[in-house]
């Protein structure tokens, strides 16, 4: 007998489709867009984006360059909403790269920790 209970695999329209993975991170950057050089955070992180915490309002498409500490990285806006904005890095980063920024972001968050 078949069960009459709806299915629930796939059933989320709005189901993460991303091609990365995201690391949550808490990192300070500079975003250089607009003939300017803004202040922005890093909130989560993956091989082909990231998303900031940006007051910058910038257009979808719009060329930019993410800067944080030793890492800079060319890439695109592809959103923004109530003060975030996601990015879509111009080439993926490497498991390095990632590692580094992940590493960066835990030592900081405990160094912050410390301090209170």
């Amino acid at each position: 007998m078949a069960s009459s209970a709806p299915s629930t695999k796939g059933a989320d329209p709005f189901e993460d489709r991303r091609a990365f993975p995201r690391v949550a991170v808490a990192l300070p950057a500079f975003l250089q867009a607009a003939g300017g050089r803004h202040a922005v955070q890093m909130i989560d992180l993956s091989a082909g984006g990231v998303k900031l915490n940006c007051p910058l309002s910038l257009a979808s498409g719009t060329a930019v360059t993410l800067d944080c500490g030793t890492f800079g990285r060319p890439a695109v806006v592809r959103w923004q909403n109530d003060g975030f904005m996601g990015l879509s890095f111009d080439s993926e980063l490497n498991d390095r790269e990632m590692s580094a920024l992940v590493d960066r972001s835990m030592a900081l968050s405990k160094w912050m920790g410390r301090r209170d």
